[in-house]
């Protein structure tokens, strides 16, 4: 009965194909519904011997099966890969209508279970692509997510907190006690409790992503202090400064070769490129520039708004939850605020409206072959993207890896296709794709939080 109702509301995407994507996106005027857009792929995980689709000229294979609820990757200088397993802390229950649309998608798509609270190590000592050796690297964590390695000291990202702990090239699992380095806002409401985590080049601070307590601050203001942010950390003393907001929910992040010349996350009155200090109209360097891929607001239609791959400008403000896409208000939020609206930069790169971009490697040691190899038709470099996948829209978006291409340090045309048929034809959820990363031989890795596999793709 629920599940009829759910099916029965909602309205249906009216854009052609990949017009909400790429560098100018199309965008359209909200859709106000009574009940949320509702489509959910019932997470059924994977028949036997099933796998998902690899582009062309590449092919794919379990990494390592039987994980449970496997989010996030990072690979270590030796070779050995690190899976957070982990899902989100328990919350006190939502109440209503919204409440209980929310509780029915995460049960329907995979994401009620606990969290196992660990991270795990994966060993394949001799490079055959399978996993040799597989041990507890960390446990009894509050819902990790993101990971960093700097030297000899191991960072992880704690639903609440910011951990750092005495690491050995080679460990397998971390005895020493950790220590806090920076506290991290959570609270009883966490409503984007995960926490991505990456170090500058030079190690000498952490950049960590909070996303909002809620979809367009609904919770009041006060309960969104500190978060829709990147949070930079200065590592060695733990001091915590704002680098970036107005970001309703960034989770992966990757540092990029500075544009040539190219205006990146431009605000919407045409100011600075993302990578030049405020104020000025130049890049204030040739130094890396920080990306992210960000999850934007729900429940204004199919079509809307796209979820975004942006540069990251240092004081940036990118619009949550007073306008999206740039100056497009969002009447929803009460009292406006104009001021900030004239300050939100747009993104650089749509990903399409509700694919959930949560991964985000760099490709530049990638070993795939052919558009997928980085250097090609004038594309120097590009960025792999998980897309969790969609719940408030018709038809189903994102369920895929997708491969963007980077020219003068750009995002640029359409993102290709690296691993599909996350979905059954029945349409159900086999797989949902999370954290990607790059082995040591440049193959990358893809956590399946459904399927509870990590996959690999290698050239065929």
């Amino acid at each position: 009965m629920a599940l009829a109702l759910l099916a029965a509301c909602g309205e249906r995407s009216q854009l052609r194909h990949n017009s909400d994507v790429g560098p100018t996106p199309q965008l359209v005027q909200p859709v106000k519904t009574l009940i949320p857009t509702v489509k959910i792929a019932p997470a059924v995980r994977w028949p036997p011997g099933q796998t998902p689709l690899a582009a062309a000229g590449t092919r794919v294979a379990p990494f390592a099966t039987g994980l449970d609820h496997p989010r996030w990757l990072h690979v270590l200088p030796n070779g050995d890969v690190l899976v957070a397993e982990t899902n989100a802390p328990p919350r006190p229950d939502a109440t209503g209508i919204k409440g209980w649309v929310m509780k029915l998608v995460m049960k329907r798509a995979g994401a009620g279970v606990p969290s196992a609270n660990r991270i795990t190590l994966l060993r394949d000592a001799d490079g055959d692509g399978n996993t040799e050796m597989r041990t507890v690297f960390l446990s009894g964590l509050n819902s990790p997510f993101g990971m960093a390695l700097v030297g000899n000291r191991f960072y992880v990202a704690n639903t609440d907190a910011v951990l750092e702990f005495s690491y050995t090239a080679g460990d397998t699992q971390l005895s020493g006690p950790g220590r806090q380095l920076a506290a991290l806002p959570a609270g009883p409401i966490n409503h984007h409790w995960t926490k991505g985590l990456v170090a500058s080049p030079d190690g000498s601070k952490l950049y960590v992503t909070v996303g909002s307590n809620s979809n367009v601050a609904e919770n009041g203001m006060p309960a969104e202090e500190g978060r829709a942010a990147i949070w930079e950390i200065d590592r060695a003393s733990g001091s915590m400064r704002l680098y970036a907001g107005g970001l309703r929910n960034p989770v992966g992040m990757a540092w990029m070769p500075a544009a040539s010349g190219a205006e990146a996350g431009s605000a919407s009155d045409g100011s600075a490129p993302a990578n030049a200090a405020p104020g000025n109209a130049a890049p204030a360097s040739l130094a890396p520039t920080l990306w992210t891929v960000v999850n934007e607001r729900d429940e204004i239609g199919s079509d809307l708004v796209p979820d975004y791959l942006t540069s990251v400008r240092d004081g940036g403000f990118y619009g949550w939850p007073y306008s999206w896409y740039g100056s497009h208000v969002d009447a929803r939020v009460q009292p406006p605020n104009p001021q900030r609206v004239a300050q939100a930069l747009v993104p650089d790169y749509a990903l399409g409206a509700h694919v959930a971009a949560l991964g985000l490697a760099a490709a530049d040691t990638s070993a795939l072959p052919g558009k997928l190899s980085g250097v090609n038709a004038g594309a120097t470099t590009g960025v792999f993207i998980g897309l969790h996948g969609s719940w408030n829209r018709r038809p189903l978006a994102g369920y895929k890896v997708v491969y963007v291409p980077f020219v003068g340090g750009m995002p640029t045309g359409l993102p290709l296709d690296v691993l599909t048929g996350f979905v059954s034809p029945q349409g159900n959820a086999w797989g949902r794709p999370v954290g990607v990363a790059l082995d040591r031989s440049g193959a990358l890795l893809v956590a399946d939080d459904v399927g509870n596999v990590v996959w690999r793709v290698t050239p065929r």
